[in-house]
This record gives C-alpha cells, sequence and structure tokens, in this order.
C-alpha cells in the first residue's frame, strides 16, 4: 500500500482510507493464521497454545508491533508466533509440518472466502445498479470501498501465506522444508536461525523479497478472481 503512494498513484486521503479498510484484515489474517497454527498443533497432542489462550481470533493476543506495522505498509508481515512444543507430538518432524502448514492454509481458506463474498457482492450490485441505479453518490461510495475491502481481504490474506511459506527460518516454510530432510541437515538449516533472520529483515527492508512475493501473490490472486468472474456470467441470466 505504501508503494501505491510513493509512486504517485494516489493522494493521502486516498492512502489513508485504503489503510483503514486494509486494518480490520489485517488484524483478522494475523490471528487467524496464529490461532491456525496453535489449533492445529493442539489437535497433534500440544497443549501448549490453549494453556496460553492463544486459541483465539483475538488480536491483542497474536500481535507482534515490528510485523503489524510491515503488514499496514508493506502487505506482508507476521504475527507473535504461537508457541509450540514437539515433544508432545507423536512424530515430531511430521507434526511440526503440519501444524507449520496450518498457517498458510488458513489465509488461502480465508481468501477463498473473500473472494466468494467479493463475487456475491459484485453480483449483487451489477443487479442492483441495472435495475435501479445509484442515484446517491455517498451510497456508491460505500459501495466502492466495501468491494475494495472485500478485495483487501484476498489480497492481504494471499501475501501473508505466501510470505510465511518461503523457505526461510524462521518463517512456516522453512519448518516445512526440515521435515523431509535428512535430520543432520535440519539441524544446520535451522541451527543458524537468529542470524537468517535478521538477514531476513534486511532483505525486506531493501525490498529484496518484494517481486518474488509480489510475483507468486499476483499468480494465486489471479485464480481467485475467476470465483467473481463465474458469479459476473451469472448476471446476464439474472437481468
Amino acid at each position: 500500500m505504501l508503494d501505491y503512494l510513493i509512486t504517485g498513484g494516489g493522494d493521502w486521503r486516498t492512502y489513508l482510507i485504503h489503510m483503514l479498510l486494509s486494518l480490520p484484515i489485517i488484524l483478522f489474517a494475523l490471528s487467524l493464521h496464529e490461532t491456525a497454527h496453535g489449533y492445529v498443533a493442539y489437535k497433534l497432542g500440544d497443549p501448549t497454545a490453549r494453556s496460553l489462550g492463544r486459541l483465539t481470533l483475538n488480536p491483542l493476543k497474536h500481535l507482534d508491533p515490528i510485523g503489524f506495522i510491515c503488514m499496514v505498509l508493506f502487505g506482508f508481515g507476521w504475527a507473535h508466533p504461537v508457541p509450540i512444543n514437539s515433544r508432545y507430538f507423536k512424530k515430531p518432524r511430521r507434526d511440526m509440518a503440519l501444524a507449520s502448514l496450518a498457517g498458510p492454509v488458513s489465509n488461502i481458506l480465508a481468501a477463498v472466502v473473500f473472494s466468494v463474498l467479493y463475487g456475491i457482492a459484485l453480483l449483487a450490485l451489477n443487479v442492483y445498479a441495472k435495475k435501479i441505479g445509484f442515484t446517491n453518490e455517498t451510497v456508491f461510495m460505500l459501495c466502492e470501498h466495501f468491494l475494495i475491502f472485500l478485495y483487501y481481504g484476498v489480497s492481504l490474506n494471499v501475501t501473508l501465506a505466501v510470505f510465511n511459506i518461503l523457505p526461510i527460518p524462521p518463517l512456516d516454510g522453512s519448518r516445512i522444508v526440515s521435515a523431509f530432510l535428512p535430520p543432520t541437515w535440519a539441524y544446520k538449516y535451522m541451527k543458524y536461525e537468529r542470524i537468517i533472520s535478521i538477514v531476513l529483515m534486511a532483505l525486506l527492508f531493501f525490498g529484496v523479497l518484494s517481486p518474488i512475493i509480489s510475483k507468486l501473490t499476483d499468480i494465486i490472486i489471479g485464480w481467485l478472481m475467476w470465483i467473481p468472474s463465474l458469479f459476473l456470467m451469472l448476471l446476464q441470466f439474472i437481468v
């Protein structure tokens, strides 16, 4: 979103409106992501997240200030990680990978739901426009902002999923990859997590990862936006 302003794509007023529309989605997406980690870990035998009250969509339980700011400014970020104790797992490496995968999967599923809602809203607004028409500019703007809100539900959830699936410690993708590596390789892979996380922050700051994340995100969003297109195809049979 910050790029939208810097590159001259909009003014401060438009940027602030878009930011306000995106904030509920950001809070929801981050909370859902961490809750999914904790819930799957709990189902696999680890009660840690539940005992700490982290199996909730309450954003106050999950927010990481830096990750939240990055999500607001750049569209991708992170929350305060849900603690997982692999000693409770019957198959630690497999179960850790499943718990790690749960976060990105939950965001993709949420993006699908928002895409369906976007399609329904788009269909309903087109039917309304063709039969009645928008005679009130305020109503039209509210409808337009509602569609933007739903689109952010798609785009921000997808971006969060793509970002976290990158195989870079401490992101979820590294936990998934390590489950398929020989134990000695997995140990070396995760040994330098702290150093790699600092490098990751630098890569984010200088925008090195942005083209990769943007490309993958655009591909997935392109697939999901076929859903609203199907709803619009129904328009010719309704009106």
